[in-house]
């Protein structure tokens, strides 16, 4: 008996030693994820920020300054030590962060997640994310000081890669149960076109082709118009555009495609956008023009940015950088300052292919071209490879066909998108972290491609200036709204627009300039610019703001940042108000309908009267469009602005009519309707959730990047505002960063995130901004002119190369 309990004892013991060492399904190997010399517990504790640190690949030794927000101030005697560092110091706060983002742009995620992911990475292989990447990192390595600096940034991480001890891996490597592989030069490629899909993968040829098809040319053309009728554009309406000496490309006698497409891939969110301006000396307080950015994108632990001083005897530059890439992207150095928002320029067309019966041709001016074949072998984790083998044609890769979200045998459609052209992004940045005039940030700019950004500057010289930036083609009038035929050259790009004619202002008379993803221009500009959905309301208040005095502080800067002022209800409520019959309102609705009355419309906290604009709003917007909730079709209903244009200006047409109920609607009888469901929503919403304050109503959070892990998270942020307000803080997008320049010598700047330095869920830094973020308060930017200064230095670290 004592031998069966000693075997017996044995097997249960081996039994859980695999156990606690196998990943079954989703979760990790227990027992090594709570092992306490390698686990989880590991991770509880701050980044070392003192004491020296030998990587071998250094010319000099590098100086680290960190201060109180753990920014660290990096001091090297050249430019390739300067980004090695950098590389190593990014790596050491945010390694799993930076390299995750590149297993997603790259289609890799089945090799970390599981199959759960094959269809993601089938959709961005497609999509030709590698590709684009790999034209991107050509055209980089072509220019030997960004092949040789992109390398040092790859030496750097890897550096501290091979110095982790396995014990230290981020917690997330040990919850996914894998390990971080070498940083390349492809993957900061990756990591770019990450954002570039991020800012300019949009577009909606195929849901207009369908609109087209099922509503006609002049219904469309009224739903969809290429200018609204106010457009407050980035560029001033009395530029005057006569120096510019190339045509738009003629229109070809050519028709779009009216296929029927059932899907598209997905797209990021079109509420992704930015603000930014920047006023001259003669409108600024101090005399000395003054910068602030503020992008808006996901809210995200990690968080997208991370803040640095990047140093040489040759330049000086402090702002907030992106893991994975180099350089500081929004922020200023000694004599300029720069920041951006997103342009949303139609760069990506969809071309119809027909292929001949065994696919391996297409039809091109009557003539067959050959398909090449790009072969995407897709790891999957504990299964085998997929393959999916994607077909390209001169337009671009064809994402869709017979293998892919269409049943078509001989035909497909082929994307053609600027992110696969590949341009040196990497170099405008580089370049603007130098430049000390408006030529050189001119000059550092024409080197950039997409995504196309607004980017705003100032300088010490007194000089502000904005121009709306990427290699932008040429198209004829209406080019790029629906699907073309991909088998004649008329639809093919022609050419682009030269640098030069892009939109753009210096100093202008007004004083300032100001973007937040509005149309760039009016239509005296003279080329086609299609009208992707520009905002319409952060704009105008912006501007309005600007024009309403004459001198400007950094408090008024901080005023405009936090500003939650709702444009776009106050221009529709208070109509739906006046022009709904009330008559027959319960007791219930007449509260609600007495609150809604009260409202100033200011998306603060406390209110109540946003949740009730968010809830109507959104019932009545698809009220209108259910003609566009067609089964199997892909469609979008028309853009906010054209909506309310519609609801006030045209409230008996056709589309006001709901097609489920006999009666005919106007927009007068879809206000009462959507109401009374309205305020059905919010009542149940606040008997299951409690008061209808903004706050609470809109909810907040800044979720970390794997969704799954809400431990890591930081839900119910306090902050106001909304979609299409100054305060662009929606439920889990917004202000990324927020930042204030003024030029003095050398400049003074403060800066604050939704997140912290540290990608470490068990530091005191990884989230320890967001509290001050959502309160609308700032941190000065401690930008030190000397390795020397070590003014609110609380660490110092030594990078030393190896004898």
């Amino acid at each position: 008996m004592k031998y069966f309990k000693l075997i017996l004892s044995f097997v249960l013991t081996v039994a859980i030693f695999y156990a606690l060492n196998t990943k079954f399904g989703s979760i990790p190997p227990i027992g090594k994820f709570l092992n306490p010399y390698s686990g989880v517990w590991q991770n509880e504790t701050d980044e070392a920020i003192s004491g020296d640190i030998t990587i071998p690949e250094l010319q000099d030794k590098v100086t680290v300054h960190y201060d109180a927000q753990l920014i660290p101030h990096v001091f090297a005697q050249n430019e390739l030590d300067l980004y090695r560092a950098q590389g190593y110091l990014t790596a050491k706060h945010r390694l799993w962060q930076m390299e995750f983002q590149t297993y997603a742009a790259a289609g890799r995620l089945s090799e970390i997640i599981g199959e759960g992911a094959l269809n993601y990475d089938r959709q961005e292989r497609r999509r030709g994310m590698g590709y684009g990447a790999e034209q991107a990192l050509l055209k980089m390595n072509e220019d030997k000081r960004t092949s040789a600096i992109t390398k040092a940034y790859a030496d750097g991480v890897n550096s501290y890669i091979n110095q982790l001890d396995p014990k230290n891996l981020p917690v997330e490597y040990k919850l996914l149960d894998y390990k971080p592989e070498a940083w390349t030069q492809k993957k900061t490629a990756l990591l770019l076109m990450y954002m570039t899909k991020m800012l300019a993968g949009g577009d909606e040829d195929m849901e207009n082709t369908n609109a087209l098809r099922l509503f006609g040319k002049e219904r469309f053309d009224l739903l969809f118009p290429d200018f609204f009728d106010i457009t407050d554009p980035i560029i001033p309406k009395e530029t005057d555009w006569s120096f510019i000496d190339v045509p738009q490309t003629p229109t070809p006698n050519s028709e779009p495609v009216l296929d029927s497409i059932a899907e598209t891939i997905d797209k990021p969110d079109p509420n992704y956008g930015s603000n930014n301006w920047a006023v001259s000396g003669e409108k600024s307080a101090t005399g000395h023009p003054i910068l602030a950015n503020d992008p808006h994108l996901g809210l995200n632990l990690p968080s997208i940015w991370f803040i640095m001083q990047l140093s040489t005897p040759n330049h000086n530059a402090f702002g907030a950088t992106l893991p994975g890439a180099l350089a500081v992207i929004s922020g200023f150095n000694q004599y300029i300052s720069w920041g951006e928002t997103n342009a949303t320029r139609d760069v990506i067309d969809w071309y119809k292919i027909d292929f001949n019966d065994d696919r391996t041709q297409y039809k091109f001016d009557d003539q067959w071209r050959d398909v090449s074949v790009r072969v995407e072998d897709i790891k999957i984790k504990g299964k085998e490879t997929y393959k999916d083998s994607v077909l390209y044609t001169h337009h671009g890769p064809v994402v869709y066909d017979k293998n892919f979200k269409s049943d078509q045998e001989r035909a497909g459609y082929a994307m053609k998108w600027v992110g696969h052209i590949g341009g040196n992004n990497q170099k405008t940045f580089l370049d603007l972290n130098k430049s000390k005039n408006y030529t050189d940030y001119v000059e550092a700019l024409s080197n950039y491609t997409a995504p196309a950004q607004n980017f705003v500057f100032a300088s010490t010289e007194g000089d502000i200036a904005i121009w709306i930036q990427g290699l932008l083609p040429n198209k004829w009038e209406g080019q790029g709204k629906f699907v073309m035929d991909g088998s004649k050259s008329e639809n093919d790009w022609q050419s682009y627009i030269p640098q030069a004619y892009n939109a753009h202002t210096k100093n202008p008379e007004r004083g300032f300039v100001s973007s937040a993803n509005q149309s760039p221009v009016d239509e005296a500009y003279p080329y086609f610019v299609f009208n992707d959905g520009y905002e319409t309301y952060r704009n105008r208040v912006i501007n309005d703001f600007f024009n309403s005095k004459d001198k400007f502080s950094i408090q008024d800067f901080k005023d405009l940042h936090n500003n939650n002022y709702n444009l776009k209800a106050a221009e529709l409520m208070p109509y739906m108000l006046e022009n709904m019959d009330v008559s027959s309102l319960t007791p219930k609705e007449k509260e609600i309908f007495d609150i809604a009355k009260a409202w100033q419309y200011n998306n603060d906290m406390g209110e109540i009267g946003p949740s009730i604009w968010s809830a109507w709003w959104s019932i009545l917007y698809t009220m209108v469009w259910d003609e566009f909730d067609v089964n199997d079709t892909a469609i979008d209903p028309p853009f906010t602005y054209q909506t309310i244009y519609l609801l006030k200006t045209k409230g008996d047409d056709a589309f006001m009519d709901i097609i489920e109920t006999p009666e005919t609607e106007t927009a007068k009888d879809l206000f009462k309707l959507s109401f009374s469901k309205a305020v059905e929503k919010l009542n149940t919403w606040k008997a299951e959730n409690g008061d209808l304050n903004w706050v609470n109503y809109k909810g907040t959070y800044a979720g970390h990047l794997l969704q799954a892990l809400p431990a890591f998270s930081r839900f119910d942020i306090p902050i106001g505002g909304g979609k299409n307000i100054v305060n662009a803080t929606s439920e889990n997008w917004g202000p990324s960063w927020r930042m204030i320049v003024e030029m003095t010598s050398p400049p003074t700047a403060l800066g604050i995130y939704p997140g912290g330095q540290s990608g470490n869920p068990g530091s005191k830094y990884y989230d320890n901004f967001i509290d001050d973020w959502a309160a609308g308060k700032y941190h000065s930017l401690n930008f030190l002119q000397s390795s020397t200064a070590t003014d609110a230095i609380i660490g110092t670290q030594t990078l030393t190369p190896s004898k």
